[in-house]
């Protein structure tokens, strides 16, 4: 294994196609995806923390994280998707629970959420299920599933009610749904007729409130499920509409006639004040809401334009994908589409009265698409880096800062840096432009014709940089910027190259599976090793420069050595696509296809020994090492910059032998410095301007403040003067009531203790009133006890007699209502004994309540002879609260009343159940009696099925009679179809004959018209020729007359022989008749034989009109015959399947009923008669 490891030390990027990749973990730490990790960066340390993702996963799908910030959930592609929660609390992210769905095939999860309590976790699944799961995530137990939506609406976001953890919400193309978990599965709670609308987000308001986004840019808002109103988005107050039911027919027509260019909805967030939403690209406003239960639109927060890119709306533009608030609502942070993270201070919304503000750079501005080129430099602490998304950006590797980037209008395939990390080399699709590294720009100063170059190094010196295009190597000098030399030898493209510590050699490997070693004095190759079954993409040097290791397509990592490959490495089923070699020489790091970094010891290992990191998504394009050997620097097609601490096992960093001095020089223009001093003393003559300007008013101020002072400073000392002598009144007027309070308290006392006085000595005179009263009354009731005793004794002596009289009339009446009276004792004891319990349950109530009245009596008592003040109104409450308990008593009364009167009514309704059970008898009674009844009709229907199967026996034999009957009739049919098949291929090939005739006569059509062209270019010839000859006889004439000078005659003749040949006219016009004369024949014999033609063709259309008559009425006859037989048949047709109707309704009745016994006799006889 390698002593040497390496540590996630910082990533630039954004990881695109995630749900909810941004999150806040607390005030000032956020949580995004990034390659094949998650990351906590802390804004105000800049520092980052990993949680790395599954080695087998096939890519992150969404993230969640719940109500606590405690626990981040995130689910994962493959064969079988999973979520996995970590503890974000925990310093290395430790991995809490890992969730799958059991025996359920899912490949990815594309929502997910937490609920208020952190408890439950759901997730819904991709297409074509589209199932929503429920987890009590930390049991790892599925509590529900439920099916959300069919493969043609997908599902955009799923999420928990705030306030409620058994209510969700899913929303999506054409659904809006709210489920609610009860008895162990989630119901559907709300049914809108949404079908139409596309729904891209929503967030909840308040417990039954629910906002969702369209792609529409609509804001439409739900309650308890239902579609009640929706938010205009065309003024800038935004208020709810008047109505509370909405037109659904309104709003899908509305829906549909948006265009295309309206701005979607792809992000809303609630938070205290109201909510947030994004409005098109790169907007976001803000609503808060209003007393009347409205919302209202108070900001708008934009993207801003990018300074350094030509393209003017391309920052503007871009699409808001996910947006979070932090715990205390003081920031706002958001994602977009391209791979950039903005955050924006809301604190300073109140403070700040503009209607239109922008977003800052959360972290960096990143990349957005694959980065095709990596290069570091000696002298500074810069790393470049070239992307498909038209940038070249430059990087501070320990600063961790964004320190120059420019946008182009093209593609940027490679870049280089050069050693002093002034000047940059980057590798276009149509040239190759050197650039200067100025202070606030990239600016291009030399343009080399080097097309496509994809790959470009500058030497260890800095005096020569090397260029790829296609296959050739271009070498060329830095200082007169003259092409060196070429090397050519690849016979496919070259894919790296890189130079020597010293700059004389070069290395170079391709897609032709050849590795060459470049002299760059004499441009020769030096060492070569070829496999035509491998395309490398990577090459490197040792770190001593003797040997060459390679990678490529072949799943090995290579050293190669005077053209033979000393050690190889293989690796598993992925295959490495970058090496870089440390400048030690203990340590190789190799790229692979699937995003991975792996640490190699050197001398390389005959085994398969490694240590592996996971590090991004995408293959890795580039990586390099620091030249101290601190840092090792990566990038892939997912566009993130990864930086790597490479230490020891110990944790300390490697020891490096070289001494690197990094400067801090940069370049400036004259033109740039000019501007920048003009600007400068423009500044510095508006500041002087500015403080004396500013000095004037502060005297003014200060002037004006001083007497502002003085008035203020007079009217408080008027003021506070009127306070003390209204103070000291109102101190005299408080002595003065003090001293009447005073004396009127003593009068009270006096008064009350008199009164105190007076009530007990007459309180005791009644009382001794009462006990002389009471001793009247005793001696009273002793007198008249003693007459009572003996009214009984008389009664007794009478009644004893009475009683011998009675007795023998009451015995016989006395044993008849024994048992009655036995009974009715029993009942009444029962009664007696409740009444009793009842009694003493009251009297025990009233007890208390009585002891209670007498101690707070008694304390009354007590307070009243304490404070004489208050006595008369303790007795009004006393006398209040002991009517409230007679009232009491009064409605216990009436509820006993009330519940006997209940009791009767119950009787009542047993007495009524029981007649209803009487009733329910006389008809079971009646049911048996139809039932007999139904028997008889049931031996009657046995023998109609008896008669009907004997009818049965008679239409098969009548059946079969009509289909002897039908056979002669459908051989004719077959007959007359065989000839009308014959008829038409007698057509066909009359209309064969027809379009050959036609042929021809097209054919001699042309013929005729050639010879026509033909005949017409000879008369116009012969006018030619004709007037050739008037010309020559004109010639001719005018020569005669210089008979008499023979100079001219002769200058005459030359000019005329010159101008016409006799010999040839004379045999042209012989030839010329001839021609006519053929041409005359030829004409006549063409004009009979079209004439011919003609009269065939005449015949061969009436021919082939009659035939076609006599076909068509032959035609006519035949599917009348046709007509008349189908006829026919359907009406056998319908009677055979009467007569199958009446022998299936016999067949029935007779396996409904049971047999008879002469049944099972018949029976077999009629099948085999049919």
């Amino acid at each position: 294994m390698a002593s040497v490891v390496a540590q996630s030390h910082f990533i630039f990027g954004l990881r695109k196609g995630v749900r909810n990749n941004l999150c806040f973990f607390d005030e000032q730490t956020v949580v995004f995806p990034s390659g094949n990790s998650c990351v906590c960066y802390n804004t105000v340390q800049r520092c980052q923390r990993f949680i790395p993702g599954s080695e087998k996963s096939q890519g992150m799908r969404a993230l969640a994280i719940s109500a606590n910030r405690r626990y981040l959930a995130v689910s994962e592609c493959a064969e079988k998707a999973t979520i996995t929660v970590f503890d974000l609390q925990h310093e290395q992210g430790r991995r809490r629970k890992v969730l799958t769905t059991g025996d359920m095939l899912v490949q990815e999860f594309v929502c997910m959420a937490f609920s208020p309590d952190s408890k439950y976790l759901i997730g819904q699944t991709g297409g074509p299920d589209w199932v929503l799961i429920f987890w009590l995530w930390e049991k790892q137990k599925v509590l529900a599933t439920v099916k959300t939506s069919n493969s043609n609406n997908p599902v955009t976001q799923v999420s928990f009610n705030p306030y409620n953890n058994m209510q969700l919400c899913v929303s999506g193309t054409g659904v809006f749904k709210l489920f609610r978990y009860s008895e162990g599965a989630l119901k559907q709670s709300s049914f809108p007729k949404v079908e139409s609308i596309n729904f891209l987000c929503h967030t909840w308001m308040s417990v039954e409130r629910v906002i969702a986004g369209t792609d529409t840019g609509r804001l439409l808002v739900f309650e308890s499920g239902d579609l009640r109103r929706e938010i205009s988005m065309a003024s800038k107050a935004v208020q709810e509409q008047s109505g509370r039911q909405v037109d659904m027919k309104k709003i899908k027509d509305t829906d549909a006639d948006e265009g295309p260019n309206v701005p979607r909805i792809t992000a809303i967030l609630s938070y205290s004040r109201g909510f947030a939403c994004s409005l098109g690209s790169g907007t976001v406003c803000l609503f808060e809401k209003n007393e009347e239960d409205s919302y209202r639109r108070s900001r708008e927060i934009r993207i801003p334009p990018d300074s350094n890119s030509n393209e003017l709306t391309a920052a503007e533009c871009q699409e808001i994908d996910t947006m979070c608030i932090s715990p205390a609502e003081e920031t706002l942070a958001i994602s977009t589409d391209r791979g950039q993270l903005y955050s924006f201070s809301l604190s300073s919304v109140e403070m700040n009265k503009e209607e239109h503000m922008q977003f800052e750079f959360l972290l960096q501005s990143f990349h957005s698409k694959s980065i095709t080129g990596l290069s570091i430099c000696i002298r500074k602490p810069l790393v470049a880096t070239s992307s498909l998304d038209h940038s070249v950006r430059i990087w501070n590797y320990e600063t961790k800062v964004l320190e120059l980037y420019k946008e182009f209008q093209e593609e940027a395939h490679s870049v280089a840096l050069h050693p002093t990390g002034l000047f940059i080399l980057v590798g276009f699709s149509d040239k190759l432009r050197l650039m200067n590294l100025l202070i606030d720009d990239i600016r291009t100063f030399k343009e080399f014709t080097v097309r496509g170059c994809r790959e470009c190094a500058f030497s260890h010196g800095g005096h020569m940089f090397a260029a790829v295009s296609g296959n050739v190597i271009h070498i060329y000098s830095v200082t007169s910027f003259e092409n060196i030399l070429n090397l050519k030898g690849h016979n496919g493209k070259v894919r790296g190259i890189e130079w020597s510590l010293d700059d004389s050699r070069l290395v170079s490997c391709g897609m032709d599976g050849a590795v060459y070693e470049w002299s760059t004095q004499t441009g020769k190759r030096e060492s070569e090793s070829v496999l035509k079954s491998c395309s490398y993409t990577g090459v490197a040097f040792s770190s001593d420069c003797k040997t060459i290791l390679a990678v490529g397509t072949d799943l090995t990592l290579k050293e190669i050595q005077d053209c033979q490959v000393l050690r190889e490495v293989p690796a598993d089923e992925v295959a490495h696509t970058a090496v870089a070699v440390s400048h030690s020489g203990r340590v190789v790091f190799t790229g692979t296809s699937s995003g991975t970094i792996r640490a190699i010891k050197y001398p390389l290992p005959i085994q398969k020994e490694w240590l592996m990191y996971q590090a991004h998504c995408g293959p890795v394009t580039k990586m390099v090492i620091t030249f101290d050997d601190q840092f090792l620097l990566t990038v892939s097609e997912d566009g993130c910059l990864l930086m790597w601490k490479i230490i020891d096992k110990e944790g300390r960093g490697l020891k490096s032998n070289r001494q690197i001095i990094h400067t801090e020089e940069i370049l400036v223009t004259k033109l740039d410095l000019e501007e920048k001093t003009q600007n400068m003393l423009e500044l510095k003559m508006r500041l002087e301007e500015l403080q004396m300007e500013n000095e004037y008013q502060l005297r003014l101020k200060d002037m004006n403040h001083n007497e502002k002072m003085k008035e203020i400073t007079d009217k408080f000392t008027q003021e506070i003067e009127s306070m003390n002598k209204m103070q000291q009144a109102i101190k005299k007027e408080m002595e003065k009531r003090q001293r009447e309070h005073q004396e009127s308290f003593a009068d009270v006392t006096v008064k009350h203790s008199k009164e105190l006085k007076d009530l007990e000595l007459s309180y005791s005179q009644k009382l001794i009133v009462e006990h002389e009263r009471y001793q009247d009354l005793q001696h009273e009731y002793q007198r008249m006890q003693e007459d009572h005793e003996k009214q009984l004794e008389a009664a007794e002596e009478s009644r004893t007699q009475a009683l011998k009289e009675l007795t023998q009339l009451y015995e016989a009446k006395l044993q008849e209502k024994t048992h009655l009276l036995a009974q009715c004792q029993e009942d009444a004891q029962q009664q007696i004994r409740e009444f009793k319990e009842m009694i003493k349950q009251v009297e025990e109530d009233e007890e208390r309540k009585i002891h209670d009245i007498q101690i707070k009596y008694e304390r009354k008592l007590h307070t009243e002879k304490e404070t004489n003040m208050n006595l008369k109104g303790d007795t009004g409450i006393m006398t209040q609260k002991l009517y409230s308990l007679q009232r009491h008593i009064d409605d216990r009364c009436t509820d006993i009343s009330k519940l006997k009167q209940e009791r009767q009514r119950l009787l009542g309704l047993i007495r009524s159940l029981e007649s209803d059970i009487e009733d329910l008898k006389r008809q079971i009674s009646g049911h048996e009696k139809t039932n007999q009844d139904k028997d008889k009709t049931i031996s009657s229907l046995k023998k109609k099925n008896q008669e009907l199967e004997k009818l049965k026996f008679v239409l098969d034999f009548q059946l079969n009679e009509l289909k002897k009957q039908t056979e002669p009739q459908r051989d004719d049919i077959n007959e007359k179809t065989e000839r009308i098949h014959q008829l038409q291929d007698e057509l066909v090939q009359i209309d064969k004959s027809n379009t050959q005739l036609k042929l021809t006569v097209s054919d001699l059509r042309l013929k005729l018209r050639t010879r026509d062209k033909e005949m017409h270019k000879e008369t116009q010839r012969v006018k030619d020729l004709e007037t050739h000859l008037q010309r020559l006889k004109s010639d001719l004439h005018n020569c005669a007359g210089f008979i008499q000078e023979p100079r001219k005659l002769k200058e005459s003749m030359q000019m005329i022989y010159s101008r016409y040949v006799q010999g040839e006219g004379v045999e042209k016009s012989s030839v010329d008749e001839d021609i006519q004369k053929a041409f005359c024949h030829q004409r006549d014999h063409l004009q009979r034989t079209v004439s011919s033609l003609q009269t065939r063709l005449a015949k061969c259309a009436e021919e082939h009109d009659k035939a076609y008559v006599k076909i068509m009425k032959e035609n006519v006859r035949l599917i009348t015959e046709i007509n008349d037989l189908r006829k026919e048949q359907r009406s056998l047709r319908t009677q055979i399947k009467q007569y199958k109707a009446q022998l299936a309704t016999s067949k029935k009745s007779n396996k409904s009923r049971p047999n008879s016994e002469d049944g099972p006799k018949e029976e077999p006889k009629h099948e085999d008669v049919s």
